[in-house]
């Protein structure tokens, strides 16, 4: 075996234009879907992972008996939140963990009554990962300190004609079940681009909240990540130190959310399966080529001695080394494209228009390195490759050797 391994790598370098030209096809179809990777998760970030910060964190530690009774939305403090807001701040993926209670109600205005989610938050920890903050267009950010003030999205505010300064009067229901209403004024309203999330949700302080809605603490403790797909680490990590909580990722509080990520991601699998095969098409084609060029090469090999499947077994390692080498390449290339465009980005900014979601692009887009995916992009490229070796092989096998040798 060693002998036909060592044949078939001179074979494939006596050929260099041959084999260069092969190698760059299977080598930029692998760095194009490392680029195609990278950039969809680079969108999976900006665009659902925006969208997890805004609905609530990648991670929600509640009470036990949660999520029995999640469709209430139930108000259950938390025994110990600053030791849930220490295990989850152990752990290096976590950027923010912050404390918050949330509860439904009522906000009122000349306009009418709108039906949304009274949250209330620690601004300054809310900051580093929720980018509701990031986003004030009018006004200012809440602080710790606020009392009787509020933070609103832009689509309320114009659903219920008001704006910074005006009062309206909120009504939510506390944790003994009882309705308390208190007047507030609007002291920033956020933009996001998408009237309907803006809608869901008002802000108030913690502190405001404990007072307004009889709560000890907090009622849940979000848990902002950098990127989706690290949830289950930090999960596993929490859950020795917090047996006695309810630790539940984004995907159970937001199945919806969930779905349109796993289908996103069935649909990119599809198309890039789709651009593989064309460029396994391709491959196939040029080492056909090649067996038609190399054709008095093979009644010489014939001539000599070796069997039909011998030639054939040789045209086969052929195909799989230049697979190979083409793989390695790839992979470098596709590094060296992603890594550059990790540090400088893809400006997506003038596309905010083009669809609400693009509003949770926050400018530029930042691809991952592409390779969540690298070893069945490899795989498929290399298997390709022996594939499309296998019938140039079988063809080179059949040639007799005397009518080879007379090929012009």
């Amino acid at each position: 075996m060693i002998f036909y391994l060592r044949l078939a790598w001179r074979n494939i370098w006596r050929h260099k234009r041959r084999t260069i030209i092969i190698v760059l096809a299977m080598s930029l179809t692998l760095a194009l879907m490392m680029f195609y990777d990278g950039l969809m998760n680079g969108f999976t970030d900006a665009i659902y992972g925006n969208a997890v910060k805004v609905l609530g964190g990648n991670i929600q530690v509640h009470a036990e008996g949660y999520r029995a009774e999640a469709n209430s939305n139930p108000l259950l403090p938390l025994a110990d939140p600053q030791a849930v807001v220490k295990a989850a701040e152990a752990n290096p993926l976590t950027l923010a963990a912050t404390q918050r209670i949330h509860t439904g109600g009522l906000a009122t205005s000349r306009e009418g009554a709108f039906a949304v989610g009274i949250i209330g938050v620690e601004p300054e920890k809310e900051m580093r990962g929720n980018i509701i903050g990031q986003n004030i267009k009018e006004g200012r950010n809440l602080t710790t300190e606020d009392l009787d003030n509020i933070l609103i999205g832009k689509g309320l505010a114009d659903a219920m004609g008001v704006k910074v300064g005006d009062r309206i009067t909120l009504v939510g229901r506390s944790q003994h079940e009882q309705m308390r209403q208190r007047t507030m004024t609007i002291v920033g309203i956020f933009d996001l681009g998408m009237a309907d999330i803006e809608k869901q949700n008002v802000y108030i302080s913690l502190g405001e909240a404990q007072g307004l809605y009889e709560v000890q603490g907090s009622t849940e403790v979000a848990i902002f990540l950098e990127n989706l797909g690290q949830e289950s680490n930090v999960i596993d990590s929490m859950k020795p130190v917090l047996p006695n909580y309810e630790i539940e990722s984004f995907q159970a509080n937001y199945p919806d959310l969930a779905s349109a990520i796993n289908t996103k991601g069935g649909v990119m699998n599809f198309f890039s399966v789709i651009i593989i095969a064309i460029a396994g098409v391709g491959i196939l084609n040029l080492l056909l080529m090649a067996v038609y060029e190399r054709t008095r090469e093979i009644g010489v090999l014939g001539a000599m001695g070796l069997k039909p499947r011998q030639i054939s077994l040789l045209f086969i390692l052929e195909g799989i080394m230049i697979g190979l080498v083409g793989t390695a390449v790839g992979i470098i290339f596709g590094l060296a494209i992603n890594g550059y465009l990790r540090s400088v980005g893809m400006d997506f900014g003038s596309m905010t228009q083009a669809a609400s979601y693009m509003a949770l692009v926050q400018g530029r887009v930042y691809p991952t390195w592409g390779v969540e995916k690298l070893l069945m992009r490899a795989s498929t490229i290399a298997i390709i490759s022996a594939l499309a070796a296998l019938i140039p092989a079988v063809e080179a096998g059949r040639r007799e050797p005397a009518e080879a040798l007379h090929f012009v």
